[in-house]
C-alpha cells in the first residue's frame, strides 16, 4: 500500500517530529564552484559532502532504522568480539554495516505494509516510505558503538586468561558501560572544540560519506567528470565483487599472497634475511602484500591525507628501518637473544615469560619481587621497547609542547566560539549554526551520562576485587581528560591514533605498585575511555555531514552502546568457554589473542615489576627515558625552523606527534603492514591523484569503502564456512605452507642461548 502523505509539521518544530513525516527529500547541486573551491571543499566534495540539500522532514527515528540497526549492533559486537581474540583480526567494518544495510532497508521498503496509527497529529508507520541516507547512517552508527567494545573486551581477556581472575558477568558489564560513557561524555563536552570547526575533516568518516553518495544518489552526477560514465554506485558495486572474490585467495586459497616475503623463502633458515625482510617476526623491509586486510591493518591509506602518510613514512624508514636494526645487531639491551619483533616479553633463557612463577594469585595478584630475582628479570624484544615505550614516551611530552607552540591559536579561537566561555560567565564569539535548523544537546544531558558511568566505574572497581579503588577511578578519568583534546586534534586532521597507555601505565604502576589489576583498570579508564571519544567525536562530525539531527544522534548513540556492551560480553564469555586453546600460542585459526597478549605484556611491566625497579640506576632500559625529552625539544626544533625558513611549505607539513606516535600498532604489526600501506596511499594520494584528478575525485573514497565492506564480509564467510566448519583442515600446498617453513614464521633470534644457560640476570 502505498505511504500518505501528511501535513508537515511547522518548520520551529521540524528538528523535533520531523522524522514522523513522509515528505521526500529535497535534491539540490550545492557543489562549490572551482573558483572558490579549496582543498578541504574538494576532499569533501569527492566524499558525497554538501551534494544534497537537507530535508529537516525526512524520517530518522524509524522503526526500521532500529530494529535493522539495533540487530547490526549486536551482530557487529559479536562478530568484532570474537576477531579481537584472532591474529590476522578481520572485522565487520561499520562499512560493510553501513552497505549491509541498503538492501535490507529496501526490502523493508517494498515488503512491510504502510501499517500505522496517528497520535497527537502525527501518522506513526511500520513502512514510513522510501529507505533514505539519514536512515543508512544512523544504522551505521548505531553498529558502530559495537566497534568501540574491542578494546575493552581485550583488557577483560587479560584479567581472565592471563591473570585468571574472573570477576563474573556483573563486573564485565558495569566496567564496560562506565568506560564507554565516560567516552561518550567526554566526546559530548568537547564538541565545538574539535567537532564543530570547519578545519577539523576528520577524514575516517570521509569513506562512509562516499558509500552514502553512492547508495543514496541526489541528481546528476558532475557534468565536469564526464569522461568517467559509471556512477559511483555501480563503481563500488564492481570494486565490491572483484574485491570480494579476491580476498579468497589471500585469506584460504593462497595465504603467501598475504604473508608475501618473498626473500624468505629463498633463503628460509638464514635469521638476518628474516629477521630484515620477514613479516610476521622481521620489520618487513620490502613491505609488499596482495592482502587488503594487511595493508589497511591500520585503516584505509585512501583517506588519510599525503602529508600524514609521508610522516609515516619517515618515521617507518627512520625507526624501523634504520634504527631497529642498529639497536639489534649490536645487541643493545641484549635484544639479539630475542627476536627482532614480537609482542611477547621473555626471560633470561629466551622464552616466553612465565609470570605464574612471580605472581601471587592465592594473595590478591601481587607480585613477589624474591621470585621475580630467582627466576629472571623481563626482556623486551627491540620493537616492543622502541616503539611501545620509548616512543610512546616521546609522543606523550611532544603532544603538549606541539599544541602550544602550533596550535594555540586555533584552540584559543574555538574556544572562544564554543559554549565553554558562557559556563564561566565570559563572553563568547558566537560561531554559526551548523545545524541552525535543530535543537542543539543540552549540556547537561553529556553531564547526567558522565555522573552515571562515574557511578558505574566507582561501584565495580569497590564491589568487585580488582585492586583499583574509587580515587583512582577519579584520577583515571581525569587523565582521560586532560589528553582527550591533543589526541582529538590529531585524529581529526590525520585518521591517525596516537597512545597515551603507557603514561597510564607509568603513573598506576607508580601508585599501585605491584598490583596488576589495579594497573589494567586505570589503564581502562584513563586510556581506552579517550580512545572511546573520538570515536563518539568522529560519529558527530559524521552526523553534520549527514544532516543528522543532534537530538537523534544523541538518542541512537546511547542505545548503541548499551546493546553493543550486552553483546560483546555475551560473545567474549561464549568464545573463552568454547573455543579450544584460545589464548594459547597453539590455538588454531589464529586465535592467539594477540591485542590481550600484549596488554598483559605491558601491565606485567608497570603493574607487577613497577617502574621503580624498570627505571632503576643501572637497569637495562633506563634510557628510554630520554625519550621524554626527545618528544618535548623536537617540536621546538621543528617551529623554529617553520619561523626561520616561513617559505619552505614542506616544513608546514612536518608532524612530530605522528612522527613519534604513527607507529602504535607495532607490535603486533610490522614493517610490512606500515610499508605497503604508504605505499598504497601514496599511489592513489599523489600519483593518480594528479594523473587522473577527475578519477579521483569521483571514486578515491568509494574504492576505500568498497575494499573495507568486501574484504569484512569475506573474511567472516570464510571463516564460519571454511575455517569454523573445519572444512580447510586438509586443504594444503606450497601456496599454503612456503611462508610457515621460515625463520619469519618460527621467530629466530641472531643470538642463540645453550641449553641451561641464561644471558642475563
Amino acid at each position: 500500500m502505498p505511504a500518505m502523505e501528511t501535513k508537515a509539521p511547522e518548520a520551529t518544530e521540524a528538528g523535533e517530529i520531523g522524522f514522523q513525516s513522509r515528505r521526500s527529500s529535497i535534491s539540490e547541486d550545492k557543489r562549490p564552484s572551482e573558483e572558490s573551491k579549496t582543498p578541504t571543499d574538494e576532499i569533501l566534495y569527492a566524499a558525497g559532502v554538501g551534494l544534497r540539500a537537507d530535508d529537516p522532514f525526512l524520517p530518522c527515528l524509524t522503526l526500521r532504522m532500529w530494529v535493522i540497526g539495533i540487530g547490526f549492533c549486536l551482530i557487529g559486537s559479536g562478530v568484532n568480539t570474537l576477531y579481537t581474540f584472532r591474529l590476522p583480526s578481520v572485522t565487520l567494518s561499520q562499512s560493510a554495516i553501513q552497505f549491509l544495510a541498503y538492501p535490507l532497508g529496501k526490502a523493508w521498503e517494498f515488503v512491510v505494509p504502510d501499517w500505522g496509527l496517528t497520535v497527537c497529529g502525527v501518522r506513526h508507520s511500520l513502512n514510513p516510505g522510501p529507505f533514505n541516507y539519514k536512515e543508512n547512517i544512523l544504522i551505521y552508527i548505531l553498529a558502530n558503538l559495537s566497534y568501540l567494545t574491542r578494546l575493552s573486551a581485550d583488557v577483560l581477556t587479560e584479567q581472565r586468561v592471563f591473570y585468571g581472575a574472573n570477576t563474573g558477568w556483573g563486573f564485565e558489564i558495569t566496567i564496560t558501560l562506565a568506560t564507554i560513557l565516560f567516552g561518550f561524555s567526554l566526546a559530548g563536552f568537547g564538541r565545538s572544540l574539535v567537532v564543530d570547526p570547519k578545519s577539523l575533516v576528520w577524514p575516517g568518516v570521509l569513506a562512509n560519506t562516499a558509500l552514502n553518495a553512492a547508495l543514496h544518489p541526489v541528481g546528476k552526477e558532475d557534468e565536469t567528470e564526464a569522461k568517467w560514465k559509471s556512477s559511483r554506485y555501480k563503481f563500488f558495486l564492481i570494486a565490491f565483487s572483484a574485491a570480494f572474490v579476491w580476498y579468497w585467495f589471500p585469506d584460504f586459497i593462497f595465504p603467501a599472497l598475504g604473508y608475501f616475503t618473498w626473500v624468505c623463502w629463498i633463503a628460509p633458515r638464514n635469521p638476518v634475511v628474516n629477521q630484515i625482510f620477514g613479516m610476521k617476526s622481521g620489520i618487513g623491509l620490502l613491505p609488499f602484500t596482495f592482502d587488503w586486510a594487511e595493508i589497511a591493518y591500520i585503516g584505509s591509506p585512501l583517506v588519510v591525507p599525503t602529508w600524514a602518510i609521508l610522516n609515516t613514512l619517515a618515521s617507518v624508514v627512520f625507526w624501523i628501518y634504520i634504527v631497529t636494526p642498529a639497536i639489534y645487531y649490536t645487541n643493545t639491551w641484549l635484544s639479539a637473544y630475542l627476536p627482532i619483533q614480537s609482542n611477547s616479553i621473555y626471560d633470561n633463557t629466551g622464552s616466553t615469560y612465565n609470570v605464574s612463577r612471580v605472581i601471587n594469585k592465592k594473595d590478591g595478584f601481587v607480585f613477589e619481587p624474591e621470585k621475580y630475582e630467582e627466576y629472571s628479570h623481563i626482556y623486551l624484544p627491540v620493537t616492543y621497547a622502541l616503539n611501545a615505550f620509548g616512543l610512546c614516551f616521546a609522543c606523550i611530552s611532544s603532544l603538549f609542547v606541539w599544541m602550544f607552540l602550533e596550535k594555540r591559536h586555533e584552540i584559543a579561537q574555538a574556544f572562544r566560539e564554543s559554549q565553554l566561555p558562557a559556563l564561566f560567565g565570559r563572553k563568547t564569539d558566537a560561531r554559526p549554526n551548523l545545524q541552525p535548523q535543530y535543537k542543539d544537546v543540552p549540556m547537561w544531558w553529556y553531564g547526567a551520562s558522565f555522573l552515571v558511568s562515574l557511578g558505574l566505574g566507582i561501584f565495580a572497581c569497590e564491589f568487585y576485587p580488582v585492586q583499583l579503588r574509587w580515587y583512582g577511578v577519579f584520577f583515571a578519568m581525569f587523565v582521560s581528560a586532560v589528553f582527550y583534546l591533543p589526541l582529538a586534534w590529531v585524529y581529526a586532521t590525520t585518521n591517525m591514533k596516537v597512545q597515551i597507555d603507557i603514561f597510564c601505565r607509568v603513573v598506576a604502576g607508580y601508585i599501585w605498585e605491584g598490583k596488576v589489576l589495579a594497573n589494567i583498570w586505570f589503564f581502562d579508564l584513563g586510556y581506552i575511555s579517550g580512545i572511546k571519544a573520538l570515536s563518539f567525536a568522529q560519529d558527530l562530525k559524521l552526523g553534520i555531514y549527514s544532516n543528522i539531527p543532534p537530538r537523534y544522534l544523541f538518542l541512537v548513540q546511547i542505545v548503541g552502546l548499551i546493546m553493543g556492551t550486552l553483546g560483546q560480553v555475551s560473545v567474549l564469555n561464549w568464545a573463552l568457554g568454547h573455543i579450544p586453546d584460545i589464548c594459547s600460542l597453539t590455538a588454531k585459526n589464529g586465535f592467539t589473542c594477540p591485542y590481550s597478549r600484549t596488554h598483559f605484556n605491558t601491565s606485567m611491566v608497570w603493574g607487577a615489576l613497577g617502574p621503580r625497579r624498570f627505571f632503576a640506576d643501572g637497569t637495562l632500559y633506563r634510557d628510554l627515558l630520554w625519550f621524554f625529552l626527545i618528544g618535548a625539544i623536537l617540536p621546538v626544533i621543528v617551529y623554529a625552523m617553520k619561523k626561520t625558513w616561513p617559505n619552505q611549505r614542506w616544513l608546514e607539513k612536518i608532524h612530530i606527534p605522528l612522527f613519534l606516535g604513527g607507529l602504535n600498532y607495532i607490535p603486533p604489526a610490522s614493517g610490512t603492514n606500515y610499508g605497503s600501506w604508504v605505499i598504497v596511499g601514496l599511489i592513489f594520494g599523489l600519483w593518480i591523484k594528479k594523473k587522473s584528478r577527475g578519477w579521483w575525485r569521483r571514486y578515491n573514497f568509494v574504492l576505500s569503502s568498497a575494499m573495507d565492506c568486501a574484504t569484512a564480509i569475506a573474511g567472516i564467510i570464510i571463516f564460519f564456512a571454511v575455517f569454523y566448519t573445519g572444512a580447510a583442515d586438509k586443504f594444503s600446498w606450497w601456496g599454503t605452507t612456503v611462508h610457515e617453513n621460515t625463520c619469519d614464521w618460527d621467530s629466530c633470534t641472531y643470538k642463540t642461548v645453550k641449553k641451561g644457560q641464561t644471558f642475563g640476570p
